[in-house]
């Protein structure tokens, strides 16, 4: 027999949060749409829809729009996401960070670049202001909080960095402080994680219930998808491949320890061994570096070989734990170079156990990735908060009764505006 584990009963309560993410998608995905369609497509009941889009309603997710002209019958009210409802997603990395304002449809309507400080106070204040700054540009708008991006792994509960080796922020109460200087509610979490969010929201991995997504930057890290659940581990820890040891004597990593897989395949140890590798030694940005791969710079292309090749050795550690039918490669280092792709599935080809590597997806559509997966992030988890047992929202004020709605966390006593 199949143990049921910690597994929740079913209960009233979580079908109606499933009906009602089932409903609030297919508006996202087929807007604008009439509530018979709704039903239609979803297979619930018109009342039951009628109740789920009326709650939608009310927390100003959705707007009603235009009435379709139809040959028989009632003539129905179209539903869409609501287009003065923003967000603020904000992309974090070593050096520097992109705070950026998007829609509920996923449109980047403003952004600006802005340094990463060492110090977390400095660059946490840097970021409020910047926060701020935008704001003013959309007086009447309202905010429905901020979604961040960080390179490093992030403890859901107590919403701090657990490990970040190339981002001095550990055990700093980010989100906290944003939320008190902003007044909006704060969703952090890991990069990979953030961009396999995105995969899922566009639609791109509806295919496969297992997979994995791994980021190629500054640093690896990696997200997981089993059995179509993100898996996050113990303290959100789940997917530090990066920092697991390929060679005990190689060089040193961020984490303390040395050949890591990320001290050998990130975009630093790429720019660190061309360095080591040229004579004289040349040291170059990850812009000049890729300048010279582009133009068929011999000593760029062969580190770039020499990395993928350490890339695919690390890869297929995850695959043969992880078995997933598709590996999605996403991050600076992984658009480098148009032989790349080629040449990992062929070296991960080597290192199967039994059957084909699996399928490889490499992310060269955008830069923006982590930001919509940021926003998304942030989406999925405030479409859940808005229950009779969790705190009521009012986008009139920036505070309500601190004594209602006993079961929300602490942080979401901040209201959003």
């Amino acid at each position: 027999m199949r143990r049921l584990g910690q597994r929740k009963l079913g209960s009233n309560e979580i079908s109606r949060a499933i009906n009602r993410d089932i409903v609030l998608e297919l508006i996202r995905t087929h807007q604008p749409i009439a509530r018979v369609d709704l039903s239609r497509k979803s297979g619930l009941q018109p009342s039951t829809i009628s109740l789920i889009v009326e709650e939608l309603l009310s927390e100003k997710w959705i707007v009603e729009g235009t009435v379709e002209a139809r040959p028989r019958g009632r003539k129905p009210t179209l539903l869409s996401l609501n287009g003065n409802l923003l967000i603020f997603s904000i992309d974090v990395r070593p050096s520097q960070a992109t705070v950026a304002v998007m829609d509920l449809h996923g449109h980047l309507l403003m952004q600006e670049q802005i340094p990463v400080f060492a110090d977390p106070k400095k660059g946490i204040a840097l970021l409020v202001h910047t926060i701020k700054t935008l704001r003013r540009h959309f007086p009447g708008k309202c905010f429905e909080g901020i979604g961040i991006s960080l390179p490093g792994r992030v403890d859901p509960g107590m919403r701090q960095l657990m490990i970040a080796p190339n981002l001095k922020w550990l055990k700093f109460d980010i989100g906290g402080v944003i939320e008190l200087e902003c007044g909006l509610q704060v969703e952090m979490e890991n990069e990979a994680n953030v961009c396999l969010i995105e995969e899922i929201w566009s639609g791109r991995l509806k295919k496969y219930s297992n997979a994995v997504l791994v980021s190629m930057s500054e640093g690896i890290g990696a997200a997981i998808l089993v059995n179509g659940q993100i898996v996050y581990g113990k303290s959100g820890m789940a997917g530090e491949f990066g920092h697991i040891s390929l060679d005990p004597s190689g060089p040193l990593c961020g984490c303390g320890r040395k050949g890591c897989w990320e001290a050998f395949a990130s975009t630093r140890a790429i720019l660190r061994y061309h360095a080591e590798s040229t004579q004289p030694r040349t040291v170059l940005s990850w812009g000049e570096f890729l300048n010279l791969a582009r133009e068929g710079d011999k000593s760029a292309v062969a580190t770039l070989r020499h990395q993928a090749m350490y890339f695919a050795k690390g890869l297929q550690i995850v695959v043969t734990a992880l078995a997933p039918e598709i590996v999605v490669l996403a991050g600076d280092a992984a658009l480098a170079w148009s032989e790349f792709p080629s040449l990992v599935h062929e070296e991960l080809a080597k290192y199967m156990l039994a059957g084909d590597a699996p399928e490889l997806l490499f992310l060269n559509r955008s830069e923006h990735a982590r930001l919509r997966g940021a926003a998304a992030m942030l989406l999925q988890r405030h479409a859940n908060y808005h229950r009779s047992s969790y705190l009521p929202i009012n986008r009139q004020n920036e505070v309500t009764n601190p004594q209602e709605g006993s079961k929300r966390s602490a942080r979401s006593k901040t209201l959003r505006s």
